[in-house]
C-alpha cells in the first residue's frame, strides 16, 4: 500500500512546533494526491489548515498500540517525532529510563535514585537475551559478556553523552555487573579492586560543573581482563585529555576536582595536621567558583571512602600521604602572592606563608622558587639571559606549574592503579568500558572542546560503519537483495582536522615557532580552508574564531589559548628545581625517562582505515594535540578489534529535575549522539522486521479458514501478505523474517483493528439482541400475569351478590349437620363388628396355642435324647480327628527338616567344587606366568647381544670416519704443496676444492653429533619407561599383598565353615531317626485305614439300633390313652406333624450327617496319606541324590589329595606341610570315632566332607606361597631388566624391537592385574556363598528348635539391635554403606532410612563395648563420609534427597535412643531397652544437625537450579488459554521465545518437575514436614522469579497475561491439593504473584479503583504496585493505558504503607528450616541387612 493512501480521516500526523519540537494532529479530511493543504485538528480541538508539499508530507503518527515500545526500531513509522514521542511516553508516563534503538541503548538520566540496580536485578538479567527483558544497562553488559564467552572475542561498551547525562554512572554499573556475574570464590578480591578504582578516579578526575555535580573531566577506557573461565583476573585503565585548566580556574558555580575539597574537609584529622590545610574557602584554587559545597554531599565521608579504596588496591598509607602532600602543596602554591614591582617586574616575598609550606611539603628551596616564579632564563647560542616577568606572566607560570604537577600526579595515580590491578596469568579475553565525553558546544569553545569533538567525530565514523555493516549482514543472512544505503560519512571533517596540513598539523607547526601566536595560526587556517573547504567557515563578526561543521552541529571555536594549551610548557628552571627535590615522588615526576603513551602493551594488530601521520621522534613535537591523536589512534585500533556495544546517555533537562522531559534538549542530543542516524539508515530500507511466528500469531485473525488449513506457517504468511498488500515492493521474505517498508505494519494494524472492530460489532449486535429479546419476553410474561389477575377480579365482581352469598352459607350449614349424622351412625356399626371379630379371634388363638404347647413338649423330650447321643459321638470323632492332624503335622515337620538339610548339603558341595576349580585355575595362571618370565629372560639376552653388535658396529664406523679424516688431512697437505708450484688459476681451483672437502668433513661431524644426541634422547626415553615399569611392578606387589589378605580372610571364613560342618554332622545324626519316623508314619497310615473301615461298619450298625430302639420305646396306644386322643385327633396329628414321618426324617438326616462326616474324614485322611507318601518318595530321592553327591565329592577329594601330594613334592621349601598333613589325619580319625554310632554310609560322607575342607585350606595356603615365590622370581627378573636398561636402544631398529618386548611385558602385567581382579571377584563370590550358607544353617537351626517337641542343644538367639564390627572395618563400612551406595537400589522395597539405622546399630555396638575411641572414630568417619558423598554429588538431586533423609533419620535415632525422657516417651518398652548406655552424643547430634542444614540448603539449590529455567517460559511466556495471544513487534532485539517455540518449557513441564521432586522425596523417606518446607521454598521461588520477570518485562504487563498467570497459579494450587500439601503455606508464597495478576486484570480508571487496589494488594510494596501500573501495556487498541494521574492517586494512597523500597524479590531467600523429631517405628532387632549392601562382615548380636 502506498504511503499517500494512509493520509485518511482519523489518522494522525506530526507537525513542527516551536516549543515541543513536534506536535500531534488528527486528519479531519481525506488527503488527495496533489493537494497543498492538509485539514488537521490539534489535540486541544483547534482546527488547522496546514500547508504541505505533496512530495514531503508530514510524518505519520504510529498507532497507540506501538507507542512505548522497548525498541524504537519496532515502530512502524521511523522518524524523529516518533522516536521523541516514544521516549517521552516511556520516560514520563512509564518511568522507564532505558530504551533500545537498534544496537544502541538510550539511557535518560532520571535525576533520581531508582531501585533497579540491586544484586537481585543483576541476577535477573544474568543469562538472559537482550530481547527477553526490558532494556537496561545490565542487559548490554550481559550481551557483551555472553558474546565474549560464546565467540572468544573481545568486547567494548562505548558510553557517551553530554556532561550530566549519566555516563560515569552507567559505566560504573556496567563494571559492577561484570564484577558480580564473574565473581569467583577463589579470587574474590580482584572484582572488588576493579570496582575500587572508580571512586579514586572520580575523586581526582571528576568535578562539579554547571551541568553536573559529578562530571568526568577526562576520558577513560577501562579494560577488564578475563581468564579462560571468564572470571575477572585484572584490569587496566587508559585516560584521555585531562582538563588540567580546571586546577587553576573554575567558572561560577563550579568546583575544582573533588579530591581537593575532600582533603580540606578532613584537615582537622590528626594525620593531616602536617599538611597545614584549612577550609576550601581559604584557598584560591578551590574558591574561584564561589560555591565550594555540593548539596547532599559530605566531602569528609567521601575522603574516608577514597582512603578505603586506596587501601583495598594495596596502596598503603605512606603512599597515600605522599599523594596528599602533593595535593596540599598545589593548594598552597595557588595561594602564593605575587606582587608587581613595576610594569615589567614582579616578586614573591620569601616570608610568604604558603610559599614556605609549599617548599616544606615538596622539600624545595624557597628562595629559588621565589626567584624563578618571577624570572625566566633565555638561552641563546652566545649567552644566557635572565629576564624578569610581569605579574601576569608570573601568575601564568605559577598556574602552569600547578597544572603540570597535578597532571603528573594524575598519571602517576592511574599508573599505580593499573599496577595494583595487574595479573600474573595470561589474558584470555577482555571487555573494555569507554567512558568518554560526548559532543560539546558552549558559548565559548576552546582547545578542550575542539579535541572532544574531534574524538566524537572518530567515534561517530566507527559507529556509522558498524551500523552499516550490521545492516548488510542482516540482509545477507536473510537472503534479501542488498541495495546501497546512503549514510552520512564524516571522513571530510576528520581529514580537515587530522590530515596533512590540517588544523592540528598547522597548530603543531605554529607551536614550533618561538614567536608563534594564536593570531598567526588562525590566519593560516583562513588562508588554507576558507572558501576552499565547505566544512570550514569564518564568523561574520569575529576575527579571532573559526567555525567547523561537525556531524552534529556547527561549532564556533575561539582561537585564544590554543597554542598555550597545545604546548603545555613549564619554564625549564622550575622543572630543574623540582627534579632536584628531596621528596622522591615529586622528583620522579620530572625525570627525563620516556613515558609510554599507553600504560599497557596491546597485542591487537589492526590495520587502520586511513593512514595516520605519525610525528617525528623529537621532543618539541610532543604537543598535547599530538599526544591526543596518538592515544585516539590506539583507542580506535582497540575498538575496531572488538565487538562494540553502544550506550547513549541523554540529559532530559538542564534544571536536573526528576522525570522532566525537555524536547528541545533531547532532540539536540539525539541528533548529536547518532540515534537518529541509526533510525534514518534503518528507515531507508525495511525498518520493520517480524519473524514468521510473530506475524502468524499477531495477524492470524486476518487469515481465512482455507489459509489456516495449510500446515506450513511460512507459506501461510506469504499467501496472506500477497493478498493484503498488493505492492510486492513493500515487503520482502527472508529465511526467518519478513521485512516491511515504513508504514506497512501500521497498515496491517489498521486492518487488524478494523477486523476486530467488525467482530466486536457482530458480537455486540447479537448480545444486545439477545438481551432485548429476553427483556421483551419478561415484560410480556408480566403483562399476561397482570391481565389474568385483573380479568379474574373483574369476573368475580360482576357475578357475586348479597343474596347469593346468604344462600350459599345456608346450604353449607345444612350439609354440615347431615354429614355429621351419617358419619356417627357408620362409626357405631363398625365398632360393634370389630368387637365381635376380636372375641372369636382371641378364642381361636388361645385354643391353637394350647394344642401347640402339647406338641412341643413331646418333641423336646425326643430331641433331648437324640442330641445327647449325637454330642457324645461328635466328641469321639473330633478326638480321633485331632490325633490324625497331630500325626500329619509331625510328618510334615520331619519332611521339612530333611529338605532343609538336603539343600544345605547341596550348597556346601557346590561351594567346595567351585573352590577346587578356582584353585586349579590359579595354578595354571602361575605356570603361564613362569613361562612368560622365561621367555622374557631369553628375549633380554637376545637384545643384549644385538646391542653389543650394534655398539661394535658403531665404534667401527667411527674409526672408519677418523681414518678417512686422517687421509683427507694428508691429501690436503699434498694439495698445498702442489698449489705452491701451480699458477694462480690452479691455486683458486684447489682452494675451492679444499673448502668443499672441509664442508664434507664438517657435515659428517654434524651428522655424528646428531646421532649421538638422538642416541642420548632415546636412552633417556628408555630410562623413563623403565621407571614406569618399576612403578607398575610396585602396584603389582601391592595387588599381590591385597590378594594375600583376601586369602587370609578366606581362611578365617573357612574356619567358620568347619564349625558349621561340625554342626551339620550333629544334625546328620537325626537322619536315621527321621527314617524310622517315616516307617512309623506308614504303619500308622495302614492302621488309620483299617480303623476307618471298622468305624464305618460300627456307625451303620449303631444307627440302625438307635432307630429301632426309638421306634420300640414309644407305644402309640399308650400315647393315645394318656392324652385321650381320638382317631380323628390322631389323623389330625398325622396331618399336621406326622410323628412317624418325623422319626423317619430324623433317622435319615442323622444317617446323612454321619455319612458325610465320615466321607469327608476319609477323603482328608486319604489326601494326607497321599501327601505323606509323596513326601516320603521325595525324601528318598533327596537321600539318593545326596549319596550321589557325596560319592562325587569323594572322587574329587581323591584327585585333590593327589594334586596336593604333587605340589608338596615340587615345593620342598615348605617345612611344615607334613606336620599339617599329620594333624589333618589325626582330625580325620577323631571324626571317624565320633561318627561310629551312625550308619556306615553317613559316616563316610561326613568324613569325605571334612577331609575336603581341610585339603582345600591346605591348597589355598600352598597356592599363596607358590604365588609369593613366583612374585619374588618375577621381581628379580624385573630388577635385572632395570639394571641393564642403560644399554637399551642404541639404534632406532633396536629401540623398536625393545619396544615390542616392553609391550609384551605390559601385556603380561595387564593380564596379571586382570587375574588379580578375577581372584578378588571369586573371593567375593565365595564370601557371599559362605554368608548364604550361614543364613541357611541359622534358619535350619531355628526350624529344628521350633519343630522338635524335645528341646535341642542349641539355644534360640534373641537379637538386641546391634551390629558387631571390627575397628579396621570402619573404612569398609563407610565405603560400602555411604560412598558406593546408589539411592535407586535402596529406596525400593526397603524401610526408609535403612543406612541410617545400620549406622546407629554400629554406634550401639561401640557404646556397648564402652570404647570411646572406637565410637569417636566411627562417628567421625561416618560424618566425613556423608560430607564426601555430598561433595562428590553436589548436583545430584536424588543423592541429595537420599542423604538428607538418612541424615535426619540418623539424627532422630541418636535422639530416640539417647535415654532422655523427652524422647523416650515416644518409644515402646522394647525400644527403650536399646538406649545408649555409656556415652552422651549430644555434641554429635549438633554436628549432624548442622550437616543436615547444609545438605538441605544444597538440596534446595539443586532443585532451584533444575526448575528455574522452566519458570519464566512456563509461567509467563507459554500461553495455554486460547485467544489471548499478545505477541507484538519486538524490533531489532528479538525475543528468544519468538524465534522457535518448539522446545519451549510449558506449565506442564513445571508440574512434571514438581511431581518428580515430590515422588523422589517420598521414595527416599523424607519426613513430611521437611517435604512441606521444601515445597514452600520451591513455590516461593516460582512466585519470586515470575514476579521479578514481570517487573522487568513491560510487554508482559497486560490484562490477558494476568489471566494466563492466574490460570497457571490455579494449576499449582490443584497440584498442592492433589499431593495433600495444602497446609505447607506454599499457597501463601504465591500471594504477591496472584495480586499482581489481579492488578493487571482489574479496572484502573476511577478513584474507587485506586482505593480497591490499595486495599487488595497488601502483599505488594508501593514500589512494586507503581511499577506494574507504569508498565501496563495494552495489547489492542480497545484497551486503555493507565494514566499518570491514576498512578499518582494510587501512590498517594500507598504513602503511609511501610514497605521495602526494593523492587525485586530476593530469589535467594531461604525460609528457616526445622528438623522435627520423628521417632522410628522400626525395631532395631528386626532390621535385616540386604546382601546388596556388601556388609557381610557385620554380625547381628
Amino acid at each position: 500500500m502506498a504511503l499517500v493512501e494512509l493520509y485518511t480521516q482519523y489518522n494522525r500526523v506530526w507537525i513542527p512546533d516551536p516549543e515541543e519540537v513536534w506536535q500531534s494532529a488528527e486528519i479531519t479530511t481525506n488527503y488527495k494526491p496533489g493537494d497543498h493543504v492538509l485539514h488537521l485538528q490539534l489535540e486541544d480541538g483547534v482546527e488547522l489548515r496546514f500547508p504541505v508539499d505533496p512530495s514531503a508530507l508530514p510524518p505519520l503518527r504510529n498507532p497507540d498500540i506501538l507507542v512505548g515500545e522497548n525498541d524504537l526500531t519496532a515502530l512502524s513509522y521511523l522518524h524523529e517525532p516518533a522516536v521523541l514521542h516514544n521516549l517521552r511516553v516511556r520516560f514520563v508516563e512509564s518511568k522507564l529510563i532505558y530504551t533500545y534503538s537498534g544496537i544502541i541503548l538510550v539511557a535518560i538520566n532520571p535525576y533520581k535514585q531508582l531501585p533497579i540496580y540491586g544484586d537481585a536485578i543483576i541476577h535477573a538479567y544474568s543469562g538472559q537475551n537482550m530481547g527477553d527483558i526490558d532494556p537496561h544497562i545490565f542487559a548490554v553488559a550481559e550481551e557483551a559478556y555472553k558474546q565474549m564467552a560464546r565467540n572468544n572475542k573481545n568486547q567494548s561498551i562505548i558510553v557517551s553523552g553530554e556532561s550530566g547525562a549519566g555516563k560515569t554512572v552507567s559505566a560504573r554499573y556496567a563494571m559492577r555487573y561484570f564484577a558480580t556475574v564473574s565473581r569467583s570464590s577463589s579470587n574474590a578480591q580482584v572484582e572488588d579492586k576493579v570496582l575500587a578504582s572508580n571512586p579514586i578516579t572520580e575523586a581526582v578526575g571528576n568535578a562539579k560543573t554547571t551541568r553536573n555535580d559529578n562530571s568526568s573531566r577526562f576520558g577513560k577506557y577501562t579494560e577488564i581482563s578475563f581468564d579462560k573461565r571468564y572470571q575477572i583476573i585484572g584490569a587496566n585503565m587508559r585516560t584521555y585529555l585531562l582538563e588540567k585548566s580546571r586546577v587553576v580556574f573554575q567558572s561560577e558555580n563550579e568546583r575544582n576536582y573533588h579530591i581537593f575539597y575532600q582533603l580540606c574537609a578532613s584537615a582537622h584529622r590528626p594525620e593531616f595536621k602536617h599538611l597545614k590545610l584549612g577550609s576550601a574557602e581559604e584557598f584560591h584554587y578551590t574558591n574561584m567558583g564561589g560555591n565550594a559545597v555540593i548539596e547532599g554531599v559530605n566531602d569528609g565521608d567521601y575522603m574516608i571512602e577514597t582512603q578505603r579504596t586506596f587501601t583495598l588496591l594495596g596502596l598503603k598509607e605512606d603512599f597515600q600521604m605522599d599523594v596528599f602532600r602533593i595535593l596540599a602543596a598545589i593548594l598552597h602554591l595557588g595561594n602564593v602572592k605575587i606582587a608587581a614591582v613595576s610594569d615589567e617586574r614582579s616578586s614573591v616575598s620569601l616570608d610568604d606563608k604558603h610559599l614556605n609550606i609549599f617548599c616544606e611539603l615538596l622539600n624545595l628551596e624557597s628562595d629559588k622558587i621565589a626567584q624563578w616564579l618571577c624570572h625566566r632564563k633565555i638561552v641563546t647560542t652566545s649567552e644566557t639571559v635572565i629576564k624578569p616577568m610581569t605579574k601576569l606572566q608570573a601568575l601564568n607560570a605559577r598556574d602552569a606549574l600547578a597544572k603540570k604537577i597535578y597532571s603528573h600526579l594524575f598519571d602517576f595515580i592511574v599508573e599505580r592503579i593499573n599496577k595494583a590491578l595487574e595479573f600474573s596469568g595470561k589474558q584470555h579475553t577482555f571487555i573494555g568500558v569507554l567512558d568518554i565525553y560526548g559532543f560539546e558546544t558552549f558559548d565559548v569553545n576552546s582547545f578542550e572542546q575542539f579535541c572532544i569533538n574531534y574524538a566524537n567525530e572518530k567515534l561517530q565514523q566507527q559507529f556509522n560503519l558498524h551500523v552499516f555493516k550490521l545492516e548488510q549482514e542482516e540482509y545477507m543472512k536473510e537472503n534479501i537483495p542488498w541495495t546501497l544505503i546512503d549514510f552520512y560519512d564524516n571522513q571530510p571533517v576528520i581529514d580537515l582536522i587530522e590530515a596533512k596540513m590540517g588544523i592540528l598539523d598547522l597548530l603543531d607547526e605554529e607551536c614550533m615557532l618561538p614567536q608563534g601566536t594564536d593570531e598567526n595560526w588562525l590566519q593560516k587556517l583562513y588562508n588554507h580552508f576558507l572558501n576552499k573547504n565547505p566544512l570550514f567557515e569564518k564568523p561574520r563578526m569575529s576575527n579571532t574564531s573559526f567555525i567547523i561543521q561537525h556531524f552534529a552541529d556547527k561549532v564556533e571555536y575561539k582561537s585564544e589559548g590554543f597554542l598555550e594549551k597545545n604546548r603545555d610548557t613549564v619554564y625549564e628552571v622550575l622543572i630543574e628545581i623540582l627534579k632536584n627535590s628531596k621528596f622522591q615522588l615529586c622528583a620522579n615526576f620530572f625525570q627525563d625517562n620516556p613515558v609510554l603513551l599507553s600504560p599497557f602493551s596491546s597485542s591487537i594488530k589492526v590495520k587502520p582505515a586511513k593512514t595516520v601521520i605519525k610525528p617525528p621522534n623529537k621532543q618539541f613535537r610532543t604537543t598535547v594535540g599530538n599526544k591526543f591523536c596518538s592515544s585516539l589512534y590506539l583507542l580506535m585500533e582497540t575498538l575496531n578489534a572488538t565487538t562494540p556495544h553502544y550506550v547513549r546517555c541523554i540529559k532530559p533537562n538542564d534544571q536536573k529535575l526528576p522525570f522532566e522531559f525537555d524536547s528541545k534538549r533531547v532532540v539536540q542530543q539525539l541528533r548529536a549522539c547518532g540515534v537518529l542516524e541509526t533510525i534514518r539508515i534503518s528507515s531507508q530500507s525495511y525498518p520493520s522486521r517480524w519473524t514468521y511466528i510473530e506475524f502468524y500469531s499477531r495477524y492470524s485473525i486476518l487469515m481465512s479458514q482455507q489459509e489456516l488449513s495449510l500446515n506450513d506457517k511460512k507459506q501461510i504468511c506469504k499467501i496472506v501478505l500477497q493478498r493484503l498488500i498488493q505492492d510486492p515492493s513493500q515487503y520482502q521474505f527472508g529465511r526467518t523474517k519478513i521485512f516491511f517498508r515504513a508504514g506497512q505494519v501500521a497498515y496491517l494494524e489498521k486492518l487488524r483493528s478494523d477486523k476486530l472492530r467488525q467482530a466486536c460489532v457482530v458480537i455486540q449486535k447479537n448480545i444486545r439482541g439477545w438481551l432485548e429479546r429476553k427483556k421483551f419476553l419478561h415484560i410480556r410474561q408480566a403483562a399476561i400475569t397482570i391481565q389474568q389477575y385483573y380479568r379474574g377480579q373483574r369476573a368475580v365482581r360482576q357475578t357475586v351478590t348479597a343474596r347469593a352469598l346468604k344462600e350459599a352459607w345456608a346450604a353449607i350449614v345444612l350439609q354440615k349437620h347431615c354429614r355429621g349424622y351419617l358419619v356417627r351412625r357408620l362409626c357405631q356399626l363398625i365398632r360393634v363388628a370389630a368387637l365381635t371379630i376380636q372375641a372369636f379371634t382371641r378364642g381361636f388363638l388361645a385354643r391353637k396355642k394350647y394344642r401347640k404347647m402339647l406338641e412341643e413338649h413331646k418333641a423336646v423330650i425326643l430331641q433331648k435324647h437324640a442330641r445327647a447321643w449325637l454330642a457324645r459321638r461328635r466328641f469321639q470323632n473330633v478326638r480321633r480327628f485331632v490325633l490324625n492332624i497331630q500325626l500329619s503335622y509331625r510328618v510334615q515337620r520331619l519332611q521339612k527338616k530333611l529338605e532343609d538339610q538336603t539343600k544345605e548339603n547341596h550348597a556346601l558341595l557346590e561351594r567346595l567344587t567351585t573352590l577346587a576349580s578356582s584353585h586349579s585355575n590359579d595354578v595354571e595362571t602361575i605356570q603361564k606366568l613362569h613361562l612368560d618370565l622365561e621367555k622374557l629372560a631369553t628375549q633380554k639376552k637376545a637384545t643384549e647381544e644385538k646391542e653389543k653388535r650394534n655398539r661394535d658396529g658403531y665404534q667401527q664406523r667411527i674409526s672408519e670416519l677418523e681414518n678417512r679424516n686422517v687421509e683427507l688431512q694428508k691429501q690436503k697437505e699434498e694439495l698445498e704443496r702442489k698449489l705452491q708450484e701451480t699458477t694462480e688459476e690452479m691455486k683458486d681451483k684447489m682452494d675451492d676444492l679444499t673448502k668443499q672437502l672441509f664442508a664434507d668433513v664438517q657435515k659428517e661431524e654434524r651428522q655424528r653429533i646428531t646421532l649421538e644426541k638422538n642416541f642420548h634422547n632415546q636412552k633417556q626415553d628408555c630410562e623413563t619407561q623403565i621407571e614406569s615399569l618399576k612403578a607398575e611392578m610396585k602396584t603389582l606387589r601391592e595387588e599381590n599383598d591385597q590378594l594375600q589378605n583376601h586369602l587370609q580372610e578366606e581362611l578365617q571364613s573357612r574356619a567358620g565353615l568347619k564349625m558349621e560342618v561340625a554342626a551339620l554332622t550333629n544334625q546328620a545324626k537325626t537322619i536315621p531317626e527321621l527314617q524310622k519316623e517315616i516307617e512309623l508314619i506308614q504303619s500308622q497310615k495302614m492302621d488309620v485305614e483299617k480303623q476307618l473301615q471298622s468305624q464305618k461298619r460300627e456307625m451303620r450298625e449303631k444307627m440302625s439300633d438307635v432307630t429301632r430302639q426309638i421306634l420300640d420305646s414309644y407305644d402309640f396306644a399308650d400315647v393315645r390313652s394318656r392324652y385321650r386322643l381320638s382317631t380323628e385327633d390322631l389323623e389330625h396329628l398325622n396331618e399336621d406333624g406326622e410323628l412317624w414321618f418325623a422319626y423317619e426324617g430324623l433317622k435319615k438326616a442323622t444317617s446323612r450327617v454321619l455319612e458325610n462326616h465320615f466321607q469327608s474324614q476319609k477323603e482328608n485322611y486319604e489326601r494326607e496319606i497321599d501327601g505323606l507318601s509323596s513326601k516320603v518318595e521325595h525324601l528318598s530321592q533327596e537321600i539318593s541324590h545326596l549319596q550321589k553327591l557325596f560319592r562325587e565329592e569323594n572322587d574329587i577329594n581323591d584327585s585333590i589329595r593327589l594334586q596336593v601330594a604333587r605340589l608338596t613334592s615340587e615345593n620342598m621349601m615348605i617345612p611344615d606341610l607334613k606336620q599339617q598333613l599329620s594333624e589333618l589325619q589325626k582330625h580325620k580319625r577323631d571324626l571317624e570315632n565320633r561318627l561310629q554310632e551312625e550308619t556306615a554310609r553317613n559316616k563316610d560322607k561326613m568324613e569325605e566332607m571334612a577331609d575336603r575342607l581341610h585339603h582345600n585350606l591346605d591348597e589355598e595356603g600352598t597356592r599363596r606361597k607358590v604365588l609369593q615365590v613366583q612374585n619374588e622370581i618375577y621381581t628379580k627378573e624385573k630388577e635385572n631388566l632395570i639394571f641393564v636398561g642403560d644399554d637399551f636402544q642404541m639404534t632406532k631398529a633396536h629401540m623398536e624391537k625393545q619396544q615390542e618386548t616392553k609391550s609384551k611385558m605390559w601385556q603380561d602385567e595387564a593380564s596379571l592385574i586382570m587375574e588379580n581382579t578375577d581372584l578378588e571377584e571369586e573371593l567375593d563370590k565365595k564370601d557371599r556363598l559362605i554368608k548364604k550358607l550361614q543364613d541357611q544353617i541359622r534358619i535350619l537351626r531355628k526350624s529344628i528348635e521350633k519343630d522338635n517337641d524335645v528341646p535341642v542343644s542349641a539355644v534360640e538367639k534373641e537379637y538386641v539391635g546391634m551390629l558387631q564390627y571390627r575397628k579396621e572395618d570402619e573404612a569398609k563400612i563407610v565405603q560400602n554403606l555411604i560412598l558406593d551406595l546408589k539411592p535407586r537400589g535402596v529406596v525400593v522395597n526397603m524401610i526408609p532410612g535403612l543406612p541410617a539405622h545400620i549406622l546407629f546399630m554400629c554406634v550401639r555396638y561401640a557404646d556397648y563395648l564402652n570404647d570411646d575411641g572406637m565410637l569417636k572414630s566411627f562417628m567421625n568417619m561416618a560424618i566425613n563420609g556423608i560430607k564426601q558423598v555430598i561433595k562428590e554429588h553436589v548436583e545430584d538431586f536424588e543423592m541429595m534427597s537420599f542423604w538428607l533423609s538418612n541424615t535426619c533419620h540418623f539424627l532422630n535415632c541418636l535422639k530416640q535412643y539417647s535415654g532422655e525422657e523427652e524422647f523416650m516417651k515416644y518409644n515402646s518398652p522394647q525400644q527403650n531397652k536399646n538406649n545408649l548406655k555409656h556415652f552422651d552424643l549430644s555434641e554429635y547430634r549438633q554436628v549432624l544437625s548442622d550437616l543436615a542444614i547444609r545438605i538441605y540448603h544444597q538440596f534446595i539449590i539443586v532443585m532451584e537450579n533444575n526448575i528455574q529455567p522452566m519458570i519464566v517460559p512456563g509461567m509467563l511466556e507459554y500461553e495455554s488459554l486460547q485467544g489471548i495471544s499478545g505477541l507484538k513487534p519486538t524490533g531489532f532485539r528479538k525475543r528468544s521465545s519468538s524465534i522457535d517455540d518448539t522446545d519451549a518449557y510449558t506449565m506442564t513441564s513445571i508440574l512434571q518437575q514438581l511431581s518428580y521432586f515430590y515422588t523422589t522425596m517420598c521414595q527416599n523417606g523424607l519426613d513430611s514436614e521437611l517435604l512441606k518446607q521444601a515445597g514452600k521454598q520451591l513455590f516461593y521461588l516460582i512466585g519470586a522469579v515470575t514476579l521479578n520477570s514481570l517487573f522487568l518485562r513491560k510487554d508482559m504487563c497486560s490484562c490477558r497475561k494476568g489471566m494466563q498467570i492466574r490460570c497457571n497459579i490455579s494449576y499449582l494450587e490443584e497440584w498442592l491439593k492433589e499431593k495433600n500439601l495444602q497446609n505447607c503455606s506454599a499457597k501463601e508464597t504465591l500471594e504477591p504473584l496472584s495480586q499482581a495478576a489481579w492488578l493487571l486484570q482489574v479496572k484502573k480508571t476511577t478513584d474507587d479503583d485506586a482505593k480497591e487496589i490499595s486495599e487488595r494488594c497488601t502483599s505488594l510494596s508501593a514500589v512494586q504496585i507503581v511499577k506494574i501500573l507504569n508498565s501496563y501495556t495494552p495489547i489492542d487498541d480497545f484497551e486503555k493505558r493507565v494514566t499518570p494521574s491514576f498512578v499518582r492517586k494510587v501512590q498517594a494512597m500507598l504513602n503511609n504503607r511501610e514497605n521495602s523500597p526494593q523492587l525485586m524479590l530476593d530469589t535467594k531467600y531461604l525460609f528457616q528450616v526445622t528438623f522435627p523429631f520423628t521417632p522410628s517405628p522400626h525395631a532395631l532387632e528386626m532390621i535385616q541387612i540386604p546382601s546388596s549392601f556388601k556388609l557381610g562382615f557385620l554380625t547381628r548380636i
